[in-house]
């Protein structure tokens, strides 16, 4: 029948207006990726009580059900709970599913909303699941919404549906009970996703993780550019090592994988709890001796531009005024060169007034880090320079939103430091180690306060070389930072 599924989700797929997709957040689940997920259940003794929320056309279902029948599940009878909002999906996936009647599998498929039914159950204590699968919908939820409300009825807080529907479900399982879930990578690091890391942690067992090497793959009937992992969670389950590995796309002809402590996902004593995904390559950054030093250690702060432009409309100009600050943006950067003005739809300058003063800070040299990079930019982490001079010397500036900023208490930093941030913000080990925990394409204060830095002292030599140099490409860069990782010990 997964077959049967298959067919049914390349039809649908194509008859399907992609904003409606869109609206209600669906991407239907392969063939491949259906079975590879189902794979990764292990038998287990009794009766099987399997969920499947989002069921779409069954695709998950289908194929667990047919590692059931062929006995790899274990020899207890199975029961099936789908879930579907959507009716234009439903009446396949009651089709689909009602054909493994004959094999003595009960099947019960809900149209209701799952997060509601979710939140009622588990308010009153009940945990019905042995195993559940899911490819929950990929949507952004208001703090307003019923979505929202509901998941704080299950006691998380989350931003998301697809975090949503795995917390939720994870709640319904029994101690012991098996979930396997293909979600977007995102939640492995930043501040939104925080509250949802801590939920599984304090709940379940990290037994498997995949990671599809190729970001445009696993979904690409659909153009999901989002990167997407597969995780198999044991609720309740003593934390032991992690299964990890790696797939260059959804045919899993070269899967390859490895074991490693979890003590390398999650670093012990990380407040922010991010997941770090090992690539099958030695993290530059967590093996180098010399790069054991703490933001707060360096007395530099980073933090997220003041300038909300969208707030502070009325005070934007295209040019600059008698009475207007330069206002940066990421286009007014350049490597390590600031280019200040550039013509183009964002504004160069905010008016300097007492509605604006609070949000502009001294000029003086600061390095920034775009929040956002295109999907298909090759570096994550794009660093640059503020350079007074190219502003014209100005008593204030402002910084937009969109730029994460290295300062000291709101002021710029001396200026062999901010080279020698800047050097090592642009190195390829920098930008690789972040990946391991960063699955989209936003770079968050947070990311950058919570890795390590080479000592002031070595930031500041490394600074001075920098000022001396004539180029400071790729090569060169990644040239001088081998010498620093491979240093036996920090200076």
């Amino acid at each position: 029948m997964l077959t049967h599924a298959e067919h049914q989700r390349q039809e649908v797929h194509g008859a399907t207006p992609r904003a409606h997709k869109s609206a209600m957040g669906q991407f239907m689940t392969p063939a491949t990726v259906a079975s590879f997920m189902a794979d990764l259940f292990q038998p287990t003794n009794g009766d099987i009580r399997l969920l499947d929320a989002g069921a779409g056309l069954g695709a998950l279902t289908c194929a667990t059900l047919d590692r059931w029948r062929a006995g790899e599940l274990g020899e207890g009878a199975i029961t099936v709970q789908a879930h579907e909002l959507d009716s234009r999906l439903r009446e396949h996936l009651e089709a689909t599913l009602a054909s493994y009647a004959e094999f003595g599998v009960q099947v019960r498929v809900k149209s209701g909303d799952f997060l509601s039914q979710a939140a009622d159950d588990i308010e009153h204590g009940k945990a019905f699941f042995t195993h559940a699968i899911l490819n929950p919908p990929y949507k952004k939820i208001h703090q307003d919404s019923d979505a929202r409300a509901q998941a704080r009825r299950a006691g998380l807080e989350t931003v998301n549906l697809y975090s949503a529907f795995v917390g939720l479900a994870l709640a319904l399982m029994g101690e012991g009970g098996q979930l396997v879930a293909i979600i977007p990578r995102s939640f492995c690091n930043g501040p939104y996703y925080k509250p949802f890391r801590r939920f599984l942690l304090d709940r379940a067992a990290i037994r498997h993780i995949h990671l599809f090497d190729s970001r445009t793959q696993a979904f690409k009937d659909d153009a999901v550019l989002q990167e997407n992992v597969i995780v198999l969670l044991e609720r309740g389950g003593e934390q032991g090592s992690v299964r990890i590995s790696h797939s260059t796309d959804d045919r899993f002809i070269d899967t390859r994988a490895e074991d490693v402590p979890f003590t390398a996902i999650v670093k012990p004593g990380d407040p922010e709890q991010f997941f770090h995904i090992p690539s099958g390559k030695v993290d530059a950054i967590d093996a180098a001796a010399a790069i054991d030093t703490p933001l707060a250690a360096l007395e530099v702060k980073v933090s997220t531009g003041p300038v909300v432009d969208f707030r502070a409309r009325e005070h934007l100009r295209q040019e600059a005024t008698p009475t207007s600050v330069p206002l940066l943006y990421a286009q007014h950067f350049a490597g390590h060169q600031t280019v200040w003005p550039v013509e183009g739809k964002k504004p160069n300058a905010i008016e300097r007034n007492e509605k604006t003063e609070r949000d502009l800070w001294p000029c003086g040299t600061y390095v920034v880090v775009r929040r956002f990079s295109s999907k298909e930019e090759r570096r994550r982490v794009v660093a640059s320079m503020v350079r007074p001079e190219a502003l014209g010397n100005p008593d204030k500036i402002g910084f937009e939103n969109h730029l994460n900023v290295y300062h000291q208490g709101k002021q710029g930093v001396p200026e062999d430091l901010a080279w020698g941030l800047f050097v090592y913000l642009n190195s390829t080990a920098v930008d690789e180690h972040l990946r391991r925990f960063s699955g989209h394409t936003q770079v968050n204060a947070t990311d950058l306060k919570n890795i390590r830095y080479p000592s002031r002292m070595r930031l500041e030599q490394m600074g001075a070389w920098a000022r001396l140099q004539t180029s400071l490409s790729q090569e060169v860069i990644d040239t001088h930072m081998g010498k620093l990782l491979d240093e036996p010990t920090a200076n």
